[in-house]
């Protein structure tokens, strides 16, 4: 069954402005649960115990503002403080405690790197997180019609112009397509209501 959505939006709408992949300050207390993902380390750098990891962090090296880590083992997450670390091409390269040698460090490569959303810093009342647009049920809105109900945000997308919406179908929503929806704030995405999990768009239906 479809949710309901009124045709007058609540005044609990904002116009969206930008987004942001993951945050940018320092914060250093890191929290066991409610984790936001910021990387993954993809695999070991040199012969020393350094290893690689692709940041989500917009900077990158955005990811090294966070001295504690929390890292996704298959036994469960484990708090992690690195010991050093820096920009290395297109990614960062860090040292672990306990990776003397390529052998040690093998058994992080392709873990999750993450901090708890209670780290996260507020942004502007205009601004999110990737995360929090995840699960957003999106209606496009068109004049003098009702709103539809097009699916939910399954993820996002980062392109050279404009992040993208990844919309997948849900039961009850218009129809089985997938969508991809640029963000692009106040032309394509007119609202966002993270209270009601709801984002409204200009999105012609039948695209």
């Amino acid at each position: 069954m479809a949710p309901s959505c009124p045709s007058a939006w609540p005044s609990s709408f904002t116009t969206p402005g930008r987004v942001r992949k993951r945050p940018e300050v320092r914060v250093t207390t890191p929290a066991a649960d409610d984790l936001v993902v910021l990387g993954r380390i993809s695999g070991v750098f040199g012969v020393k115990g350094w290893l690689k990891v692709w940041s989500y962090t917009d900077p990158v090296e955005a990811i090294l503002d966070y001295p504690v880590w929390q890292i996704r083992m298959p036994q469960g997450w484990e708090s992690c403080e690195w010991e050093g670390g820096q920009r290395q091409g297109k990614g960062i390269i860090v040292r672990l405690p306990g990776c003397d040698d390529r052998d040690a460090a093998r058994r992080f490569v392709q873990a999750d790197v993450a901090v708890p959303r209670s780290a996260l810093p507020r942004l502007p009342a205009d601004e999110y997180y990737w995360y929090q647009l995840e699960g957003l049920q999106v209606y496009a809105v068109r004049p003098q019609a009702e709103p539809v109900w097009l699916g939910t945000v399954d993820h996002l997308l980062e392109t050279g112009a404009n992040d993208v919406l990844v919309v997948e179908p849900a039961e009850g929503s218009l129809d089985e397509r997938q969508r991809l929806i640029p963000w692009v704030p106040g032309k394509v995405v007119l609202g966002v209501d993270l209270a009601r999990g709801e984002m409204q768009v200009d999105w012609d239906p039948d695209f």
